[in-house]
């Protein structure tokens, strides 16, 4: 089975609040998205509203037609949201944001597992972010979530440093986590800090069903367009 692609476009919306208008517009970088090959749009809508906004999201459920993942932190407020808005899959995620540590759905079992009831009854599916632990993998099964997605920010940082102990390590930490996660009967995906350079050990991963990107996608795109950038990681997936 191949790997899919979910292009998360946070940065787009990023840089239109930096100038509090209209453009540049996440519904408009979606439909070039598709269209140049995503399999999903993503979208993280936080509490304070720093990028995204509410709009955006119902506007996103009205254009996409691939998947939409709205990602939020499993308060009441944005699951409630959530059930209004119907995404194709809600993924749930630590308010304080990607680049510090997965959700702790182990020390926090019961509020995850009563909002991964509130999202299933609505015919959402649900995807935990989590650190590759084998504590919250186990803990992912128990609260009921259909998916799992691996941060997979150790690793790219320990790539950047070439083939050493820590990059090998590192994923080697995501491929034993994929095999647990499958034993499980959980699917697959990962994000989080992946770009064209790293990418390909990650998406090789025989459990791997789909990559999450959003900030290298669209880097990529201010110097060469988002068509061209979305297809080039396409590829990269074989």
């Amino acid at each position: 089975m191949s790997v899919t692609l979910s292009v998360n476009l946070d940065h787009i919306a990023t840089l239109r609040e930096a100038r509090k208008i209209r453009e540049p517009d996440p519904v408009a970088a979606a439909v070039i998205a598709e269209l140049a090959g995503a399999d999903g749009i993503a979208v993280r809508l936080r509490e304070d509203r720093r990028h995204v906004q509410e709009r955006d999201v119902r506007l996103l459920r009205q254009t996409v037609t691939s998947h939409l993942d709205l990602q939020i932190a499993p308060t009441a407020e944005l699951i409630a949201f959530a059930v209004q808005v119907l995404p194709d899959v809600v993924t749930l995620v630590p308010e304080s944001g990607f680049g510090d540590a997965g959700l702790d759905v182990a020390g926090h079992q019961d509020a995850v597992a009563k909002a991964v009831e509130s999202l299933r009854n609505h015919d959402i599916a649900v995807a935990l972010l989590v650190d590759a632990d084998t504590r919250q993998i186990k803990a992912a099964r128990k609260v009921g979530a259909q998916i799992v997605q691996l941060r997979a920010n150790a690793y790219a940082n320990a790539f950047e440093m070439g083939e050493n102990e820590d990059y090998r390590k590192e994923l080697t930490l995501i491929q034993d986590h994929a095999a647990l996660a499958q034993n499980y009967d959980l699917q697959l995906a990962a994000g989080g800090s992946l770009n064209y350079r790293n990418v390909g050990p990650i998406a090789a991963i025989p459990e791997m069903r789909e990559i999450h990107v959003g900030h290298a996608v669209v880097g990529r795109a201010a110097l060469v367009g988002l068509d061209r950038a979305v297809r080039e990681m396409k590829a990269l997936l074989g």
